[in-house]
């Protein structure tokens, strides 16, 4: 009885998820351009409807197991540009030759929606819509992954309870606009410039879709905290819902129509800690495979190491594989060598492949470093988070995997304690007031006193007044499309910052030794460690991260850096 009152209310705070959210503007649009309240009745019904009917024929047929989700996007995209197509141009759209043998599927239903105006072309309009607003959230998820298998009535009337709280929330906010338009006198015209601006509206959000920069506005609005799962969650209890959207229960069957396959590495340009041999995802089919994609100067990434080495000593005798995806931001991280010392540095013992060509990030669609892939003992990927944090919960996902694979092997899963988390940096993202700076010519927007994106040799004069989040830098620099290189003695960079730790990506193929300083004060080097002189400057020498400043808090300074020698390359400003 609880999962149904949350089915409903899953169903209402659909409507504000992030994959919904930007195309809200369709389905309220699509209702006002009707201008009557019938029309907004019969689409949201009929969109209701569809959802549950899709969710079944996706549930109970292979038939559309295996369609890239591509197809599902250019589909969706078409659907919502033949809709502003229609309100633009009711006349010339229906007259361009050779658009009838465009109108296939679901937009064929969307076009005769338009045309007969009548209770079953908004029908079928409304329909059309209906497998773009399925699945955005978990508790959707959890009822096609979990209950449907079990006890198909009862899912059926869960699905039910989820649409109809999805389209009475879009009915209400169709009112709202309804009387709004009202309010402001505006007439629904078939050729006003009210309709036409929905018309218009609709082609953009369609292009957006079609070309996927949907999903780019859907992972800001994650980014900015608007992603409305948490209250499922909440609603659920953490632990009804883990328990609930467990794999544990699918058959390898079930799973196709839940989860996405996992990828194979794609021509990996080579190997470490194989003994030299190499590894697919196929070879290590039958284990729980964590894939965790890294680039060793990336802070955000070395934080998660100390959680990556506990978990492979925790469980790698349990059938647990950790196989780190080493894809470089800069070209020193190509470097075979540069990658195995880091390895050895961060002690980190699991299999790693060197992606430099970007061959297996863009098989995954990943954007992020770092970002980890769980992997079932079927192949299927049933846990990925980006960035850093989510450690209990990741790991959580990796106890459910390998109960499952141990289920399916006949063999006894050990119970694991808690145990004490690994001491590593904690982070306050929110508290962090300054971005990551490049100094290479394609991304260096934020220098402030030369030319932006231009390769080679300039000469910089270091103003008298610094701004905040501004970089400046003095002497003589050449400049790559990755970095900048000092070509002068004494050549020096400037920078106003508000962290806690900062951190400069360098490298000096003859060492360099280089001066830090707070707001014109002492050396800061002297709490550095190892890399730092006897008189406090630090030492630059192999390519890769340098910790530069650690506060007490989050403070905003003057960063000043005095180069002693020509030959430092600077790559970019990171701040924690």
């Amino acid at each position: 009885m609880v999962l149904l009152l949350v089915s409903f209310v899953a169903g209402v705070l659909t409507v504000l998820a992030p994959c919904v959210l930007p195309l809200l503007p369709v389905i309220v649009g699509g209702s006002l351009a009707g201008g009557s309240r019938r029309r907004a009745y019969v689409i949201t019904a009929s969109l209701a409807l569809s959802i549950v009917v899709f969710t079944l024929v996706l549930k109970a047929s292979t038939a559309l197991i295996g369609v890239p989700e591509e197809i599902w996007r250019y589909l969706s995209g078409i659907i919502v540009m033949v809709f502003g197509l229609f309100l633009l141009f009711p006349d010339v759209w229906a007259s361009i030759p050779g658009v009838n043998a465009l109108n296939i599927g679901s937009n064929k239903l969307l076009a005769r929606g338009y045309q007969k105006g009548s209770f079953w072309g908004d029908a079928l309009m409304g329909a059309a819509l209906g497998p773009v607003f399925a699945g955005c959230s978990p508790t959707y998820f959890i009822i096609l992954a979990t209950v449907l298998p079990v006890q198909p009535l009862v899912g059926i009337v869960y699905l039910a309870a989820y649409a109809a709280g999805l389209s009475l929330m879009l009915l209400l906010i169709a009112f709202l606009g309804d009387r709004l338009v009202q309010k402001l006198g505006i007439t629904i015209e078939p050729r006003g410039w009210f309709r036409r601006g929905i018309g218009a509206l609709f082609v953009i959000v369609g292009v957006l879709v079609f070309t996927g920069v949907m999903r780019d506005i859907e992972v800001w609005f994650v980014e900015k905290g608007l992603n409305f799962s948490q209250l499922e969650y909440l609603l659920l209890g953490n632990e009804e819902a883990r328990a609930a959207a467990s794999v544990t229960d699918l058959s390898p069957e079930a799973k196709a129509t839940a989860y996405e396959k996992a990828p194979e590495l794609v021509s990996p340009a080579g190997y470490l800690n194989t003994e030299g041999e190499p590894i697919t995802l196929e070879s290590l089919r039958g284990k729980v495979v964590l894939l965790d994609f890294w680039t060793y100067s990336c802070i955000n990434c070395q934080r998660t190491f100390p959680y990556l080495r506990m978990w492979y000593e925790k469980y790698k005798d349990q059938g647990l594989e950790i196989v780190g995806i080493h894809t470089p931001e800069f070209a020193f991280e190509k470097v075979k060598a540069n990658v195995e010392n880091a390895a050895t540095r961060f002690g980190l013992t699991y299999p790693i492949v060197q992606d430099n060509d970007y061959e297996t990030w863009r098989a995954y669609g990943n954007q992020y470093w770092p970002r980890k892939y769980l992997v079932d003992i079927d192949g299927y990927i049933v846990y990925d988070h980006i960035g850093e944090g989510a450690y209990e919960e990741t790991e959580q996902a990796i106890q459910r995997a390998l109960a499952e694979r141990a289920r399916r092997l006949g063999q006894e899963m050990p119970q694991q304690a808690a145990g004490e988390a690994p001491e590593t940096v904690a982070v306050e993202p929110g508290r962090v007031g300054s971005p990551e700076i490049y100094f290479g010519s394609s991304r260096n927007e934020y220098l402030g006193n030369g030319v932006q994106y231009r390769s080679g040799t300039q000469n910089f004069t270091l103003p008298d007044r610094i701004f905040p989040n501004v970089l400046y830098l003095g002497g003589r620099w050449e400049f790559t499309d990755e970095a900048a290189r000092s070509a002068s003695a004494g050549a020096e960079i400037r920078f106003t910052y508000t962290a806690k730790n900062v951190y400069l990506v360098a490298s000096a193929e003859s060492g360099v030794r280089i001066k830090v300083t707070h707001d014109g004060g002492k050396a800061l080097g002297a709490t550095r460690g190892a890399d730092v002189d006897a008189d406090g400057y630090v030492r630059v020498t192999e390519s890769g991260l340098y910790h530069l400043v650690e506060n007490d808090d989050y403070e905003t300074h003057l960063l000043e850096i005095t180069i002693e020698g020509a030959g430092l390359e600077a790559y970019t400003f990171t701040f924690g």
